[in-house]
């Protein structure tokens, strides 16, 4: 399930452009693609292909919000909030062809865009050295961080006061660490 959330700007520019395909009275370029395609034949079911495909175009939009959630790269995000819009303004105020192949450009573009941001994010390795500041003494220790595990409680090397996760915070690096645990520096929730 989370895999297919993650990919449902993939799912919804696809489908947008697969109904685009489909519907050549609005994208008469692709009329040749759609009967070579074999999906002329859906032509007599316009209006519906058309609901379709405005239901993909919000949908790649969904999924490139959810996405920025993960990576906080804006520029996939504006550019399927662009296309969105410039679907919209054409579908509801002034028809315009153009504005819809580029509102349907730029979701596709969004979502290649997005693509490359979470597979950058993927890569990305996190800080495994944290430096400990005890709130009690002023303390600090540096500690290697556990990638499989949460740390709930530490000890303080010099005073031994034992140091738990503050309200909110998953564990004691998030707390008191210059560095805060593995998963959530690569946008993961935590061990709660």
């Amino acid at each position: 399930m989370k895999s297919v959330i993650h990919s449902l700007d993939r799912i919804g520019s696809v489908g947008a452009l697969l109904a685009a395909v489909a519907a050549p009275c609005c994208f008469p370029l692709f009329a040749a693609i759609g009967a070579t395609l074999g999906v002329g034949l859906l032509g007599r079911f316009a209006t519906t292909v058309l609901y379709l495909f405005q239901g993909f175009a919000l949908l790649a939009v969904a999924g490139l919000a959810l996405s920025y959630r993960k990576h906080r790269q804006p520029g996939p995000l504006a550019a399927g909030l662009l296309g969105g819009v410039a679907l919209a303004y054409s579908f509801y105020w002034d028809w315009r062809p153009e504005l819809l192949y580029a509102g349907l450009v730029a979701i596709l573009i969004g979502s290649v865009w997005n693509w490359f941001c979470s597979r950058d994010r993927a890569r990305a390795e996190p800080v495994l050295l944290s430096v400990i500041t005890c709130p009690a003494c002023g303390h600090r220790h540096e500690e290697t961080m556990p990638t499989n595990a949460c740390l709930f409680f530490y000890d303080c090397v010099r005073c031994s006061a034992r140091l738990k996760p503050q309200p909110g915070d998953c564990c004691v690096f998030c707390s008191y660490g210059s560095v805060a645990c593995p998963p959530i520096q690569l946008g993961e929730h935590c061990c709660t």
